[in-house]
């Protein structure tokens, strides 16, 4: 049976991966390369998104979008619409009821009147006053009834979202229905708390009251959530308002609650959510500046949705000791900014476990570092960088993908090996398939035996030396990021395309030491005072001698003069200005250099005299060159160097 492969037809490819992870490094290479460690470009990279056909929102767009909805929602409108709305249809019942009274002249009309006249200034407590009132004007008891009906549903919306609607029309059967089902969740909460509830008695509750909830929670724990914020909105919208509208507000609360049988019920609902939910701001003032009044249950939505908000913004931040992607609470992503936000953020979560998986990042001991591989692909990112500065006519066979790596052909071919980078000899390939028997049909089928490559000439093996400076001041002069760039670029360069070269990179500062590729990226400069290149010229010395057939290369990249040596002890002297034994032993290791036939090139970081005159000093004494180039084309300066001392040789 014949299979065929391609690319899939039918829309986006369902295997391919939400984001392309080597893309991701890249993007996190920027920062790496400009100074950054691994941890900090990861979360740089976390803030500002992923890159590739799916893109994904960064921490930063999701958190605009945030303090834009919490904006919004501060401006939507006043916390007293349901008091002024209550107070209006109270005075609009009175007049009511003064209009019958008016033409009345009987004494008991008169009495009517005082009894009016004498109700408290408080909304609630003059409704208090009316419950037990015979209203003589039935428009009057018309507009008192809707009254109560406002109240009844605002009160039990700022509880349960969406029972407003519900009790829209006046229904004892569906007051006692909510009677009920207060009672049934009350008798859930106590069992819960001593372990006797069960997931089928939930069910059992939703399926006899799950019209009453349009969140539709799935479990106990969801339900409590729920209706913990939003009895905490509701304090909240108390402690935001006047001493006077708090004291009149909540007075209206209970009463209505009391009228419907619910008092005690709701004061035992809102014990048990109050101690499952310490953690919520029960009782944090929160201002909207809005004109618009907004009622009971509008208001309380509003501050439910600002909380969310203000915990969203704190978690998206990540601006905390700790902070994790875990922090993020994807209810309230989804709540705040929809569900498209939440693939976003799950997006961004895997992330690090993608890197880590398919080995770019490694965690040890708690700290994220690179591995090996994710160094050279960082490498060849900085190589492409300084090839693409490079003027095309001056990169020679080193930016030719056809060619072999390792000179030109002579002609002659051999049987591949394992290893080998040589182009492959298609001609005395195919023959020797044919020749082996490989042909059948109108096919013909290769073994590894048939394969043979190119013969290319050797080139000359060299050994190279970069001595980079990683003192301080590097960092102070914004150029320390530049050299590392740089070390980057020329250890992928010699892997790629001179792998028979050995190359040592050195870094110096009060001391030098070799730095291993995998270091290389996630170095950072030494905060110490020195730059002993004496000490880095010894130990390049010991490269170079442990490899005394391949050619010489030394390139220096500095920002200062020596001022510092290693003495016998093993101690490293600082002075400054340099001293003169500082001075005298490093050129002594210029000397040993010298009668070893490498020539040391210097790329010059900085201008001033001291410095000047000490690579001009190097150069007469070495025969190499001096380079200043700006730390944006550092780079650019080393490999080119590197490359026409290559093709001399």
């Amino acid at each position: 049976m014949a299979y065929r492969y391609g690319e899939y037809q039918e829309g986006p490819d369902p295997l391919a991966p939400p984001y392309d992870v080597r893309a991701a490094l890249d993007e996190m290479g920027d920062a790496i390369l400009s100074g950054s460690t691994p941890v900090h470009a990861l979360r740089d990279l976390l803030k500002r998104g992923l890159p590739g056909a799916r893109e994904r929102r960064g921490l930063d767009e999701m958190l605009r979008e945030v303090r834009r909805r919490r904006r919004e929602l501060r401006e939507s409108g006043r916390l007293d619409g349901t008091l002024e709305k209550a107070r209006a249809l109270l005075d609009k019942a009175i007049g009511q009821e003064r209009a019958e009274l008016f033409p009345d002249p009987s004494d008991a009309a008169r009495m009517r009147e005082a009894e009016l006249d004498a109700l408290p200034d408080d909304t609630a407590s003059a409704i208090q006053e009316l419950t037990g009132y015979e209203w003589r004007s039935a428009a009057a008891r018309q507009t008192f009834e809707e009254l109560r009906d406002l109240l009844r549903r605002e009160v039990l919306d700022t509880q349960f979202r969406g029972l407003r609607d519900a009790l829209a029309n006046p229904d004892p059967a569906a007051m006692e229905r909510v009677r009920q089902m207060v009672a049934a969740l009350n008798d859930m909460l106590e069992r819960d708390a001593r372990g006797e509830h069960t997931q089928q008695d939930f069910e059992q509750f939703m399926a006899a009251y799950g019209d009453m909830f349009p969140e539709k929670p799935r479990t106990l724990e969801e339900l409590v959530d729920i209706l913990a914020r939003r009895a905490a909105a509701t304090q909240r919208m108390l402690a935001s308002m006047t001493p006077r509208q708090r004291e009149e507000l909540s007075n209206l609360i209970n009463q209505t609650l009391e009228q419907a049988g619910l008092g005690e019920q709701m004061r035992r609902l809102g014990d048990a959510l109050t101690s499952r939910r310490p953690d919520l701001a029960w009782n944090t003032p929160e201002r909207l500046t809005g004109d618009e009044p907004l009622g009971m249950g509008d208001a309380v939505t509003a501050l439910e949705e600002l909380a969310d908000l203000t915990q969203l913004e704190a978690a998206l931040r990540q601006d905390y000791p700790g902070a994790r992607l875990d922090d993020i609470d994807e209810a309230a992503v989804r709540r705040a900014l929809g569900r498209s936000a939440v693939d976003d953020l799950d997006a961004l979560r895997r992330i690090e476990r993608e890197l880590e998986e398919q080995g770019y990042l490694l965690r040890r001991r708690g700290k994220l570092e690179l591995t090996p591989k994710a160094v050279r692909r960082l490498g060849e990112t900085a190589l492409r960088r300084v090839f693409a500065s490079l003027d095309a006519g001056r990169r020679g066979d080193h930016d030719q993908h056809d060619a072999g790596s390792a000179g030109e052909l002579t002609g002659a071919s051999r049987p591949w090996r394992f290893g080998d980078e040589q182009p492959i000899d298609v001609v005395r390939t195919l023959v020797n398939g044919i020749r082996n028997g490989g042909r059948t049909g109108g096919a013909l089928k290769l073994s590894v035996d048939d394969f043979e490559v190119a013969e290319t000439e050797r080139r000359t093996a060299a050994a190279v030396c970069l001595l980079v400076d990683l003192s301080y001041s590097m960092a102070l002069r914004g150029t320390w990021a530049a050299a590392k760039q740089t070390a980057l670029a020329l250890q992928a360069l010699v892997a790629s395309k001179f792998p028979q070269d050995a190359v040592q990179i050195i870094g110096f500062s009060n001391y030098a030491r070799v730095l291993q590729p995998d270091e290389l990226a996630g170095l950072d400069w030494d905060m110490v005072q020195g730059t002993n290149l004496h000490h880095a010229l010894l130990i390049a010395g010991r490269h170079l001698d442990r490899h005394p057939d391949f050619e010489p290369v030394v390139l220096v990249v500095t920002d200062g003069e020596p001022t510092a040596h290693l003495m016998r002890n093993g101690r490293s002297a600082f002075e400054w200005p340099p001293s003169h034994e500082t001075l005298e032993l490093t050129l002594a290791e210029v000397d040993k250099m010298t009668r070893r036939r490498a020539t040391i090139n210097v790329f010059m970081l900085a201008a001033d005299d001291r410095l000047r005159e000490f690579v001009d000093e190097v150069a007469r004494r070495n025969g190499g060159r001096v380079f200043s180039p700006s730390a944006e084309r550092l780079g650019e300066y080393v490999v080119s160097d590197f490359l026409r001392l290559r093709r001399a040789r």
